[in-house]
């Protein structure tokens, strides 16, 4: 308002003076009055730019102060999407902010525990990489993203997320652009991840029996599965998402696109290489309801192209299709730490079954978290009902078919405010995992697995 008057006094200051230099005595009062009335008008246009003018250099100076405005003057939050961003702008385009997450570990771990097959002929066993490891790895995440909200709750926006290992290598976390309508419904594309429906909260720390085994196959290591096939975040493919509220309850699709020989190492399956023929589409919906405390939600996951891959029997040359994938998942919380963070608990429960070909999986486990500590539990049950035995002189037999039980125990605590800052965090974590073969042997008699790390976790 202040603006607006500062204006309208100029413009008009401006123009007294040519009003009163006018000759006004050989006019009619009538000329008088139209050359009058001309110049007021022209006075008002020159209030509009004179404001125009001021606002601009107003919104200016705003917007400096706030790229120049002290990083220790902000609140560091325990989420990287919700910590203090270095720089944040508004325009007409929306907003702007950048953020980071740091996170370096040091660990110890042991042998990875292979199951092998009673055929495995003397001599032709080999190490696969099964041996003890300890080192520091870690990475720092550099977080951008933007986002553009209407008065009608129209939203439109984006993130990036870049990652700098300790490796020298650059990867990417999330990419994603999405838009939709604030509280009711947003389509996502890109890469993220999707639901998760097998919360392990605060893992800091779990190998398993098996290599990497809760997102990737590898024959000979056990699998552990979690629903985590069709969730997103792939290294060969890309995703698209549609979800939506509705009071305590949430509809979520996810339709990841991808090479689906991508989740077994090397593309092995089952002791056979596997032939892409074209990218899978797993659909995964997912349904939850939440209130106060308590949630509960359950979800599908299916690879919807048959023959996508799989491999040619040598005896006939007909192609086996292998791509037969269809997961089923659900799992329950509760958590109280929003309203008491000192004494208050987070509490998970979750089951997943995956019927594939020649194999079903089913894998439940819980965990507690209670006064920064967490304890937890994984049970997965295998059943591997094909294996190749010497299908290719190149693949090595490592078990064959038979049943199999992982079970695993993880621990992890957080040591909040290091040097008194609430943005700086260090997690110890542990596991202790063992591998029962059943009727399948474990090479070595390397059945139990077990590590432990400390993380530094950074948010800025």
């Amino acid at each position: 308002m202040k603006t607006k008057l500062l204006a309208t006094a100029v413009s008009l200051g401006l123009a007294m003076p040519v009003i009163t230099e006018a000759n006004t005595s050989s006019l009619s009062i009538e000329q008088r009055l139209a050359l009058l009335e001309q110049r007021t008008l022209a006075a008002e246009k020159r209030a509009e730019l004179a404001e125009q003018k001021a606002a601009n250099l107003e919104k200016a100076l705003q917007n400096r102060q706030v790229i120049n405005q002290p990083i220790n003057n902000t609140t560091a939050t325990t989420n990287h999407t919700e910590a203090p961003h270095l720089i944040e702008t508004n325009n007409q385009y929306g907003k702007l902010k950048l953020y980071g997450d740091v996170e370096f570990n040091t660990d110890i771990a042991s042998k990875k525990g292979q199951l092998t097959s009673v055929n495995t002929q003397a001599g032709k066993d080999k190490d696969f990489g099964d041996y003890d490891k300890w080192g520091i790895n870690g990475r720092i995440l550099i977080g951008l993203d933007g986002e553009r909200s209407l008065e009608n709750n129209n939203y439109a926006g984006f993130s990036v997320q870049p990652l700098a290992n300790i490796n020298g290598q650059i990867g990417l976390d999330d990419a994603n652009f999405y838009f939709g309508k604030k509280e009711s419904w947003q389509i996502k594309l890109g890469r993220y991840e999707a639901y998760d429906m097998f919360p392990l909260n605060q893992d800091t720390f779990i190998e398993y029996s098996g290599n990497t085994a809760n997102d990737t196959y590898s024959d000979g290591f056990g699998y552990i599965y979690m629903m985590k096939e069709g969730r997103g975040r792939s290294n060969s493919g890309g995703s698209m998402m549609f979800n939506t509220k509705y009071d305590n309850w949430y509809f979520e699709t996810n339709l990841l696109i991808e090479d689906g020989t991508s989740i077994f190492t090397d593309g092995e399956y089952h002791g056979r290489k596997q032939i892409n023929k074209k990218n899978v589409i797993y659909v995964r919906p997912v349904i939850a309801w939440n209130k106060d405390n308590f949630k509960v939600a359950a979800a599908i996951e299916s690879n919807v192209i048959q023959n996508a891959y799989g491999y040619e029997d040598k005896n006939t040359g007909e192609f086996k299709n292998q791509s037969k994938r269809n997961g089923y998942g659900l799992t329950l919380g509760w958590n109280s730490l929003k309203n008491d963070p000192t004494n208050g608990i987070d509490v998970n429960w979750s089951t997943a079954y995956l019927d594939a070909s020649n194999e079903t999986d089913f894998t439940t486990g819980a965990n507690i978290l209670w006064r920064r500590l967490q304890l937890g539990y994984i049970y997965a049950h295998n059943d591997i009902k094909s294996y190749a035995l010497n299908y290719d002189s190149d693949i090595e037999v490592i078990f064959g078919p038979g049943k199999y039980d992982i079970h695993t125990l993880y621990t992890s605590y957080e040591l909040p405010n290091i040097l008194d800052m609430d943005n700086f965090k260090i997690y110890i974590g542990a596991y202790y995992s063992v591998i029962d073969g059943k009727d399948i042997e474990v090479k070595n008699s390397d059945k139990d697995r077990y590590g432990s790390r400390v993380r530094f976790k950074y948010l800025f």
